[in-house]
């Protein structure tokens, strides 16, 4: 029988912290496992709120409207919800909801849109999605599910995805066109792209090609990371393995030197470690070329704000000048160098990861609802003066406050729980959980809210993310999970990886 997420959640919000001593009696560690255990399934309650909702009011389409109960179609109508929540559905052992995907999956025209179709946020979600779906039903999942027909479509629909928009690529560099026209085969007429669009690709790409044996999906996507992984001009690298936002297509050339973590730029340093946890053979220089990322930032771009100098967020960096904000987005960073410092051996990274991981977390902390703010500064020369009090108790005055059902500060606890094994983590995953369903759940879903400083989030706005599904549902539970071979592990360990938006691909070395 499900409990009620509204008992569950008021009963597991008296749990307190890790109990500090040495030795515990077994009935404590029982009692927390069976704590854990109801954690775990308070998250499932919630994906199925969710998934229940977007069924009755929005299915095939992209996602919920979940304040009016109607429907959007902003990533190309293929249904991004469903293939964006295949793997976490998956991953939580939900049957029933992998085969409505699969069927829903068999039957998707990817060479149909009357939209533009973003080369980035279609390989992230749907590519990814596909991709990870087929790894884990053809791996650990294999006894979910019921027709291994469709469990070989994924693989069959990711070729012809990919197929379809291969075509981005047909440029002078090979750095690809984001905006694209699937049905004329051509583009907004851009001159450059982003940093982040244009290295959020290798890992869907070449994992491609790795599952089907065609090797011209991994030779598009890496030969535009080239220029990424080169930087010319020696003005788009203002320090080692710091690189610019914007890049040529017609030559590769980077047209700036403005470097940070934030979005835009952020999964381009994401996936630098991650092609290497991929394959350590093939790209051992993406881990190089991260390795001085990372260095260059402790050295460069930490900074303590004045009010409270135990707080560490990484600010941002242009023609000599510093400045003194940050984004929700750039809340992953904690996660990746905790990733690269296990893989790598490398203790500071790891130390410096979880400052980072502190600081995204007193965001949340600090908040009327308990839930970070899209984006925030410390720069004590532009503090508002309604917003005083907060930059000095906080650290921090908030320059967003809108939340839109953004994953990355809880992505980054997953990290920080997994690498270290610290109860704290778990217990500020659960802590964000809570102030999540309280604030932003409906009748029939997840609606993003206007402020997090404000009571019950402000306003509502009418859309439901697929990320939800991908992201945050899927970190909220993995962290009170039993252990998995999906799981992140320490060390050299790791059987998968995860993409950008959470799709666990399995790994080449195992």
């Amino acid at each position: 029988m499900r409990v009620p997420v509204s008992l569950s959640l008021a009963a597991l919000g008296l749990v307190g912290s890790t109990v500090a001593f040495p030795f515990v009696e077994p009935e404590a560690v029982l009692q927390r496992k069976s704590e854990t255990q109801a954690k775990a399934d308070a998250v499932k309650e919630a994906f199925q709120h969710a998934w229940d909702g977007y069924m009755k009011y929005a299915y095939p389409h992209d996602e919920l409207h979940p304040v009016s109960n109607g429907y959007g179609d902003s990533r190309n109508g293929w249904g991004a919800s469903a293939v964006d929540a295949l793997s976490t559905a998956i991953i939580m052992g939900k049957a029933d909801v992998v085969s409505t995907i699969l069927d829903h999956v068999s039957q998707i025209d990817y060479s149909q849109t009357s939209s533009e179709v973003s080369l980035f946020e279609t390989t992230i979600r749907y590519l990814a999605g596909m991709l990870s779906g087929y790894d884990l039903l053809k791996g650990p999942a294999a006894n979910l599910a019921q027709d291994s027909d469709l469990v070989d479509n994924l693989l069959i629909q990711s070729k012809n995805l990919g197929d379809v928009l291969k075509f981005a690529f047909d440029t002078g560099s090979g750095v690809p066109y984001n905006n694209l026209n699937i049905t004329s085969q051509g583009n907004d007429g851009a001159t450059t792209n982003g940093l982040a669009v244009t290295g959020t690709l290798v890992l869907e790409w070449t994992r491609l090609s790795d599952l089907t044996g065609d090797s011209e999906y991994a030779e598009l996507s890496q030969k535009a990371e080239s220029h990424l992984l080169d930087p010319q001009p020696s003005s788009g690298e203002p320090f080692p393995g710091l690189v610019g936002s914007n890049i040529r297509l017609d030559n590769g050339e980077f047209t700036d030197g403005h470097v940070s973590w934030d979005g835009g730029d952020d999964s381009f340093y994401e996936y630098l470690i991650k092609m290497y946890v991929y394959d350590p053979k093939r790209f051992d220089t993406y881990k190089d070329r991260w390795v001085l990322a990372a260095e260059s930032t402790i050295n460069h771009l930490q900074s303590h704000p004045a009010t409270r100098s135990d707080l560490t967020f990484l600010s941002s960096y242009n023609n000599g000048k510093y400045y003194l904000n940050s984004q929700h987005l750039t809340c992953f960073d904690g996660g990746s160098f905790l990733l690269g410092g296990t893989v790598l051996g490398r203790q500071d990274f790891i130390d410096f990861g979880l400052q980072l991981v502190n600081g995204c977390e007193a965001t949340y902390n600090s908040t009327l609802t308990k839930i970070g703010p899209e984006s925030w500064s410390w720069d004590p020369n532009n503090v508002p003066s309604s917003q005083k009090d907060l930059y000095e108790k906080a650290g921090f005055y908030i320059t967003s406050s809108a939340y839109i059902l953004r994953p990355e500060v809880v992505e980054s606890f997953y990290y920080a729980y997994r690498v270290t094994g610290s109860e704290v983590y778990r217990d500020w995953a659960w802590n964000a959980f809570v102030a999540i369903n309280a604030t932003c759940r409906t009748d029939s879903g997840f609606a993003g809210v206007s402020n997090v400083n404000a009571k019950n989030g402000g306003s509502k706005y009418d859309n439901q993310e697929s990320f939800l599904f991908a992201e945050v549902m899927k970190y909220s539970y993995l962290i009170h999970a039993e252990d998995a071979e999906w799981q992140v592990k320490t060390g050299d360990k790791n059987s998968f990886v995860f993409n950008t938006e959470a799709h666990p691909v399995r790994v080449m070395h195992t």
